[in-house]
């Protein structure tokens, strides 16, 4: 995937993030919630997942929900038929993090490495 200035940009932004986000990952998958957690990320309110960083309590750019796939796809945001497919993709990126990030580029999964590169 070729990605834009914009979409590297937020990327990096993102990853200030990424220790909160990696630790909530860990208690979904330890405590079976899930094996596929997907963190929300949003400038305004969304009705989807655990708030689990507030932009107005942290005063950043972004605030952040914990979701799992199961939510997605009872929510209708990933249909049935593609649960297959999203598992296939979601484990071909072991070792990172699933973000679902609304932003001014669209609503786009983005996969961040759970350490510092």
């Amino acid at each position: 995937m070729n990605k834009t200035p914009q979409f590297k940009a937020l990327e990096k932004e993102l990853s200030a993030y990424r220790e909160i986000i990696g630790k909530a990952a860990e208690v979904i998958s330890d405590q079976d919630v899930s094996a596929f957690p997907i963190f929300v990320i949003h400038k305004n309110l969304v009705d989807i997942g655990i708030n689990i960083v507030d932009k107005e309590v942290t005063r950043g750019k972004w605030s952040v929900n914990a979701s799992t796939l199961e939510e997605f796809v009872t929510k209708q945001i990933i249909l049935p038929e593609k649960v297959e497919d999203f598992k296939l993709l979601y484990k071909s990126h072991d070792g990172e993090l699933c973000l679902f990030v609304l932003s001014d580029l669209g609503a786009n999964f983005i996969f961040i490495p759970r350490e510092p590169v």
